[in-house]
């Protein structure tokens, strides 16, 4: 990503690159399975997978248009074919059709893969030829709109929060907040604020505000939420409409404190017991967090905006959900959707929950999942009433794209999803566009 001095004075653009930042601090991009053979070299026999609908979502049945390039002097002959999976792997339909690709020239091979029913499925094009072998993985959707999950929520979900929200309203927050001039620079001030949370524990984050000489200015906020394990620094830019809050909650950066855990540790940290689980104190040092931000009197109490990426994203929703306070939600793949539907579909982080349980002596992954729908962002979201956007890649190996409906579906208040059908646990620019766009019109930052 490369931004110019010209971009940095479009106040517009401006945002576009505060948020970007966030969203490449908040959670770790995956590498793609499979690069699509966009700019082979001269010579190598190419493939180009095109679905008929740009976000690969139907319908009905799933349309591709399979080309294969043949710039060799070789007539390449074998067969293309596919294979159809549901999120666990199993083998749903295949189909082939054999295939013979002059020299010099390409082939394109039309398929109709019959749909499944509503929901998401894993597809492999296969090219098998006489010099080149090669697999392309995708994802594609059946009226993902009509996902439902088939897990309940707990009939004490709300009332479980509810009593952390007391919890934490019993202790006393003792916010602090220390200039940090020697951090200043693109015309912004930097503070680092302190607040105790949940447990008596010292939370931390960092504010930027605008260097304005009026001093009855109030600014709009975003509140940028961490991904897994990352330690959110402050976030600068020239944009003067806008106050940046970035929280790093217990166990991460300069929060890490009590809670010390390898990186690994931190998300099974007390899992046992859904009542000192990690997550139960994380959430809360959001909630705290936008305590703070009412605490402030030049920051703007109606016009604030959660956003992250990864665990940020899911941290976005839990937020929004449990604080009405919070006018705009956006959440980039959120970890944690419908996780009763996640052993078996991910690898992380079921790999180091179930690698845990091992290591503990009548606990059970039922146990461990009636503990988690606590903290399920499916949950959550039957609860967010602001308006929110998310995004999601097709092919991410954390928050597969069926989990992330189960969550996206439950929301009642207005609501935007992005697929980015090529991507993996990132999302493109033209989200970040959305975002910066979205956040401005509702804030009237013009």
């Amino acid at each position: 990503m490369r931004f110019t001095l010209k971009d940095l004075r479009h106040p517009t653009k401006l945002i576009y690159i505060v948020i970007a930042c966030i969203h490449l601090m908040a959670g770790t991009a995956m590498a793609q399975d499979h690069d699509k053979g966009d700019g082979a070299a001269e010579g190598e026999i190419e493939t180009i997978l095109t679905p008929a609908n740009k976000d690969a979502v139907f319908a009905k049945n799933a349309r591709y248009t399979f080309e294969v390039k043949n710039p060799t002097n070789t007539v390449q002959e074998g067969k293309v074919s596919y294979i159809v999976m549901d999120d666990y792997g199993k083998l749903l339909h295949k189909d082939s059709v054999a295939v013979k690709i002059d020299k010099h020239s390409a082939g394109k091979y039309n398929f109709e893969v019959p749909g499944q029913g509503v929901g998401f499925y894993k597809v492999n094009f296969m090219v098998n030829v006489t010099e080149y072998d090669d697999t392309t993985r995708r994802v594609f959707g059946i009226q993902p709109e009509k996902i439902v999950s088939k897990y309940a929520k707990p009939a004490d979900f709300d009332a479980f929060w509810d009593n952390v929200k007391i919890e934490l309203a019993k202790v006393k927050p003792k916010f602090k907040v220390t200039a940090m001039p020697k951090l200043d620079r693109d015309n912004r001030h930097v503070y680092l604020f302190e607040m105790q949370s949940l447990g008596d524990m010292t939370i931390r984050g960092w504010m930027t505000v605008p260097i304005n000489k009026n001093p009855n200015r109030k600014y709009s906020v975003l509140l940028g939420l961490p991904g897994y394990q990352v330690n959110l620094d402050p976030l600068m830019g020239v944009d003067n409409d806008l106050a940046i809050l970035t929280l790093n909650v217990r166990g991460q950066g300069n929060s890490r404190g009590p809670v010390n855990t390898r990186r690994d540790e931190f998300i099974f940290h007390h899992i046992e017991n859904k009542n000192k689980y990690v997550m139960r104190g994380v959430i809360a040092d959001c909630l705290r967090a936008v305590d703070f931000i009412f605490s402030r009197p030049e920051l703007r109490h109606d016009q604030i905006l959660v956003s992250g990426g990864s665990m940020g994203g899911y941290l976005s929703i839990a937020t929004a959900s449990l604080d009405k306070r919070v006018k705009l939600c956006s959440a980039q793949n959120p970890i944690f959707c419908d996780i009763r539907g996640l052993p078996g579909a991910v690898d992380w982080p079921m790999s180091s929950i179930t690698k845990y349980i091992g290591t503990q002596p009548g606990l059970t992954l039922n146990k461990v999942l009636a503990n988690l729908d606590y903290y399920d962002a499916k949950n959550f979201a039957g609860n967010i009433t602001c308006s929110t956007i998310m995004g999601i890649g097709l092919l991410d190996p954390f928050a597969p794209p069926t989990a992330e409906f189960g969550a996206f579906n439950n929301l009642k208040g207005e609501k935007r999803m992005m697929i980015f059908k090529d991507l993996g646990h990132e999302i493109s620019q033209a989200y970040k566009n959305l975002e910066g766009r979205w956040m401005r019109d509702a804030f009237a930052l013009f």
